[in-house]
Formats: structure tokens, sequence, C-alpha cells
């Protein structure tokens, strides 16, 4: 056989026997369970068959009992290739083991290290951490949603060569924001989950600051810590912003649309953040992003544009100089801002969407199985088996 008809072979092989594991709930709105789901969407416009296995558990720590069953769904999905989400990969390294010693090529697709999620006690944060390690070095390959997130995983557990498949962008009408809607007070926006590592308390300190300057705030997203979404309702009372900051919990489809359009500036100053899907979600309509520096979200940020950045990057957990980037958006730099979104905007539309990202899917799966390719391995692949 010809290096021509392998490599036909193998891609032909790849699109017919291809899984996809990821934890319960498959509709969350989560930005890890949406990229997912876009994901096997444009997988499957491509026509490459894919079997969605949804895994119930505790992920990231899960009980035997689901670390079992996750082992029954590699079995059952019936693929020679299964790319399976990292909050639940890196949480059963002896399965992952396992399947790739049955002969099942395991892809571990990571959104975020475990350990950089903002709040854990070191003691688990440390546990998470050796968990990953151990489950990556066990894999076939692993996969990254962002170049910034690949660079970590490598320096962070010593692996060999880690792929990216970034997240795409869908098409969207630009933002018209505060321009049309009388008094023209700006509406700024944080989409996330309220959990400490997207810092919306930060986000409270720094508006705090803004109070004699014109501005709506919308902390949008499902609750991901009450204990912390209910600091981050204290504060807002706190600071006297009651009637300037909502907090509407998750909001989606049409109320969503009508969210966006009313925006004019995205703040995601998160502590942690492999790409921010967010962030490309806002300059696909034209919007510019505030974004910490240090994380992925930098990353899809992107720019230049039009020799300007589409928003700002300030250090992350740092309210003032929050505080004082949003005072600069919100002044005399905002129009160059929205400038440099507006390009960003035109170049998403042509930069070919979730089908890009399923692409480079496909292209890393397929070189994974090439003859020769050696797995990705650390010092210690066979991981420690944790007591039943």
């Amino acid at each position: 056989m010809t290096t021509a008809e392998a490599a036909t072979e193998t891609a032909t092989e790849t699109e017919r026997s291809l899984a996809v594991v990821v934890p319960a709930p498959w509709q969350a709105l989560s930005g890890g369970s949406t990229y997912d789901r876009r994901l096997v969407a444009a997988l499957r416009t491509r026509g490459t068959p894919v079997r969605v296995e949804v895994v119930d558990g505790a992920w990231p720590r899960p009980s035997p009992g689901e670390r079992r069953a996750l082992a029954e769904a590699l079995v059952r999905s019936g693929a020679a290739d299964v790319v399976v989400d990292g909050l639940v990969a890196a949480a059963a390294p002896t399965e992952v083991l396992a399947a790739v010693d049955d002969g099942t090529r395991v892809h571990v697709l990571v959104h975020l290290p475990l350990a950089l999620e903002s709040g854990l006690d070191p003691a688990v944060a440390a546990e998470l951490d050796r968990s990953e390690a151990a489950a990556l070095r066990a894999a076939t390959s692993v996969l990254a949603t962002s170049g910034w997130a690949a660079t970590e995983l490598q320096r962070r557990h010593g692996l060999g060569a880690v792929g990216v498949a970034r997240p795409g962008a869908e098409p969207a009408p630009a933002a018209r924001g505060s321009r049309d809607r009388p008094p023209r007070v700006p509406q700024l926006l944080h989409l996330a989950s309220l959990r400490p590592v997207k810092d919306q308390l930060g986000v409270v300190a720094a508006l705090s600051r803004l109070q004699d300057l014109p501005w709506s705030a919308v902390l949008a997203g499902p609750v991901g810590d009450a204990e912390y979404s209910a600091a981050v309702e204290a504060a807002v009372d706190a600071a006297g912003l009651r009637d300037r900051v909502r907090l509407p919990g998750p909001v989606v489809d049409d109320e969503l649309e009508r969210l966006w359009d009313a925006t004019d500036l995205l703040l995601l100053p998160s502590r942690a953040e492999t790409w921010g899907m967010v962030v490309t979600e806002a300059l696909a309509r034209g919007v510019p992003a505030v974004v910490s520096a240090g994380t992925g979200a930098v990353e899809a940020l992107g720019g230049p544009h039009e020799g300007g950045l589409p928003g700002a990057v300030v250090a992350p957990g740092d309210p003032e100089q929050l505080s004082a980037a949003l005072r600069r958006l919100l002044g005399p730099e905002g129009a160059a801002a929205r400038a440099a979104a507006g390009a960003a905007r035109r170049q998403l539309v042509d930069g070919g969407g979730w089908d890009s990202t399923a692409a480079a899917v496909l292209d890393h799966v397929r070189a994974a199985r090439q003859p020769g390719r050696r797995r990705v391995r650390g010092p210690d692949r066979r991981p420690d088996r944790r007591p039943e």
C-alpha cells in the first residue's frame, strides 16, 4: 500500500468510526458544553457520522460507579477513535488507559486544565492535577481549545505534542448597542456562569469605581457556585448598584440575541480562561471585549485590527486596573475599539467558522493514527488504581 493509499484509508476509517464522550447535561450552558455541541454539529455537517455518549457524574470528581459507567461508554461506542471531554477523561486515568490498551484510540479534548479552576482547596487542586496528568499521558493524543492551553498543558504535565482546535464563530448580526436606544446609556455585559474563576466580584468592585459615568451592566449566566453567587448579589447591594447592575440568570435563544444586540462592551476578566468563546461571539457581532492577561482569552481577542485592539487586556484579579480600562473604553478609546471590533468581525466572517474547528479535530485524529506515531506519554504512563 502506498503512503497516499494509507492516508486515504486512514481518513475513511476516521470518518466511519468516531465517537465523542461528554459530561451530562448535554445541553449545559457552559462554554465547554457549547463547544462540544457545536463541534459535533460541524462534524455531522461535514458528513462525519458521530456517536455521542453522555455520561452522568460529578465530574471531575466522580464516584467509582460513575467511572465504571464511563468505561462502559467507551466500549459501547464501538468507535475506533473516541474524543473525550477533558473534564471527564482527566478524572478517570485508569479507564482511559484500559480503553487504549484494549485498542481504542482515546483523544482527550481539554477545555481548561483542572487545577486552574479558582476557589479550589490546594489539596484538591493538586489531586486533580495529578489525575489529569496521568490521564493525558495514558491517552492516544491530547487536544486543547487554544494555543495558550496547549502550551500550558505541555508545561504543566511534561507532554509532547498537543493539538489545537480553536472554537469557531457562528455568523451573527452586528450589535447596535446603545446607539439606537435613548438615552444612549452604554450597556456592559458579563456572560458566564457565576463562580470564582469568572470573577464577577471583581467586576462589581470595578463598576463601583465608575458611578460618575453613565452605564448599565448585565451579569448573565447560570449559578455555578451558590455561595459565590450570593456574594455577588450582596456586593451589588453593598455598592449601591442595584439600579444599574442586573443579574438575570441564564439567558438563551431570543432573549440572548436581544441582550447581545443591546451590548456595547463585553467583560471577561477571568482568573483563568482557555479561550473564552464568549469573546469570539462578541467579536462576531462587532462588540469589543475586556479580557485578562495571561489567559487564552487574549488569543481569542486577537488583534490589533485596523491599528487598534478590539477592547483591552487587564491583569486578572485587579478591579482598579479593570475600572481604569472601562473608563477609557467608555470614553476616548471607545470609538477606536469599536472600529477594531468591526474589523475583527469581518475577519471572523471569512474564517470558516466551526467547520474549521471540525477540520482541525479530524486532521489531528487522522495524524494520531499514522503508523509509527507515538502516543502522548510522560515519565509514568500507568496511573495508580483508585480504591473502589
